[in-house]
Parts: C-alpha cells; structure tokens; sequence
C-alpha cells in the first residue's frame, strides 16, 4: 500500500469565526515542495468543501476563501438542513 504525502500547512490555516459560527480553514500541500496549494473548509459538523482547482500560493487560498464568505455567506460551507418530518 503507498503511503499519503506528507503534509504542510500554511500559517494562514485555522479557525475563523464569523456572526458565532466557526469552521476550519486547511491551506495545505505537499511537504517539501513548492507546489500548489489545496484549499478546504471544514465545518463542526464535519461537511467539507474542497476547491477543486488548486491555488498557487496560500495567499490566493485564503483570499478565495475570505471572497467566499462574503459573496455567499459562512453558512454556505454547512450542508442542508435535514427536512422536516412530514405530518399526515
């Protein structure tokens, strides 16, 4: 079985909260490498929201990320709601 790469993470990584909600902010890469940088949000609830392409410095993650926030909102990185039970 091959081993998962190492790796780093940025020093922009971490919680950011926002109107009392929390989520974790990975920037991430592989270890030792210049290479680009992957960009994921993961709520309390454990939904994760992957960018599918990658970034090429942590700065431009983190910016995408602070973009996101304000155009759509910290909810948005939560998944729905489970519907309400249907009364008959």
């Amino acid at each position: 079985m091959a081993k998962a790469p190492k790796t780093e993470h940025s020093e922009l990584a971490g919680e950011f909260t926002q109107d009392d909600i929390t989520v974790l902010v990975d920037i991430y890469r592989e270890a030792g490498t210049n290479g680009d940088w992957t960009l994921e949000v993961i709520t309390p609830d454990e939904d994760v929201t992957s960018w599918e392409e990658p970034f090429a410095t942590d700065r431009e993650a983190f910016d995408e990320f602070l973009a996101t926030v304000e155009r759509d909102g910290i909810r948005s990185f939560f998944g729905e709601p489970d519907p309400e039970p249907m009364v008959h």
